[in-house]
């Protein structure tokens, strides 16, 4: 899929912006907090109807607007033209559309725009909770298999209703219990069963990666660590409800996953520097990236946002030389170091386009123009 135009009004500091795209490469270059980053969000927006970095919508409205709209124009691999279309007033409910088709459910758009952005804030999959963890699979996984998110939902919800009988103050009969747990049971499972097929086959993808990124430097690994594993999900429920009651919350299930990422066989949130842990996060990244691509009909998006920071020069030479060749579809990059992307232009000839960005208004810039 290739992002031919899109069209924003009022989203974060973007008042009014109109630009078409290369299919192959776009450069977004500008200081720090000028709103590069909020045009990728754009981007992401359209395929995960949501921003990247904050999930109450009405915080993404610019400060004196009442409503934002973004709008992408995009074409298939066989020429197909596609329009999707997100629209939010104040205090109101946001609305999607495809081809002007409004949406039942959100669920249902997801994956039909696979992306993959990277992000200074992926710093969080290393440094933070499980919960970022999680959604990283979350994250994969449902752009490529519906049933997955479907269980998800199914899950989550089943989790919200046993944790409200927990905190309940009046004795609550087993078999209400037993029909959230015997539901949390059935689709954790599938969620289980799916992240772990999904990880075995990820973990190769990933080290190759960073083993090109890192030129063998390093080793790495992954693993994933569920409740599920070895055990009936039903019966570890039921074994725990009493201490979960006393807590007043669920202490088991697969909403507890976690992936344990580790470098030179040691946690590499201990272990790592901090060009390790950017060539880790990146890694992972384009691996999710090349996941999508092989398990889905469509070659996803990619954004990479400011990624060469903390990375020497052998590294952003390598990451230049994957991101420069045909196993990328389209891609938009932001940094605001030129060199870098001067280098990179240098590398992939003259399919691309450049933007300059400045308090929020974003302008072509014309070859062998000077900033």
């Amino acid at each position: 899929m290739i992002l031919k135009r899109i069209s924003v009004l009022n989203y974060k500091n973007l008042e009014q912006v109109e630009l078409p795209f290369s299919h192959k490469l776009n450069c977004f270059f500008g200081r720090n907090g000028m709103g590069k980053t909020n045009l990728l969000d754009a981007v992401y927006y359209l395929s995960f109807c949501k921003s990247a970095g904050n999930p109450i919508d009405s915080q993404n409205m610019r400060h004196e607007a009442d409503f934002f709209v973004i709008q992408g124009f995009y074409e298939s691999e066989d020429g197909t033209p596609e329009e999707v279309y997100c629209g939010m007033k104040r205090r109101q409910k946001k609305v999607f559309k495809r081809n002007k088709k409004e949406y039942a459910r959100l669920s249902d758009h997801i994956g039909f725009l696979p992306l993959v952005m990277v992000s200074p804030a992926d710093t969080e999959l290393i440094a933070g909770g499980s919960d970022g963890r999680r959604r990283f699979m979350d994250v994969v996984i449902s752009q490529y298999d519906k049933s997955y998110l479907d269980a998800l939902i199914r899950y989550n919800k089943a989790l919200e209703q046993r944790n409200a009988l927990l905190k309940s103050e009046q004795p609550v009969e087993e078999g209400l219990f037993l029909v959230w747990e015997e539901m949390m049971a059935q689709a954790g499972e599938v969620v289980f069963q799916k992240r772990e097929a999904f990880i075995e086959e990820f973990i190769p993808i990933f080290q190759s990666f960073y083993a090109f990124v890192s030129q063998g430097h390093e080793e790495v690994g992954l693993s994933y660590r569920s409740h599920a594993r070895g055990a009936s999900l039903l019966e570890v429920l039921r074994e725990s409800r009493v201490r979960d009651q006393i807590m007043g919350y669920s202490l088991h299930g697969v909403h507890k996953d976690d992936l344990e990422m580790q470098l030179g066989g040691f946690p590499i949130k201990r272990e790592g520097s901090q060009g390790q842990n950017k060539t880790y996060l990146i890694a992972l990244k384009l691996a999710q990236f090349d996941f999508l691509k092989r398990t889905g009909t469509t070659t996803p998006l990619l954004l990479l946002d400011d990624i060469f920071d903390k990375l020497d020069a052998t590294r952003v030479e390598q990451i230049v030389k994957l991101v420069s060749g045909d196993r990328f579809g389209q891609i938009f990059i932001t940094d605001t170091n030129r060199e870098h992307l001067d280098r990179i232009l240098h590398h992939i000839g003259s399919d691309y386009k450049m933007f300059s960005v400045e308090n929020g208004n974003v302008a072509e810039i014309e070859e062998g123009s000077e900033l």
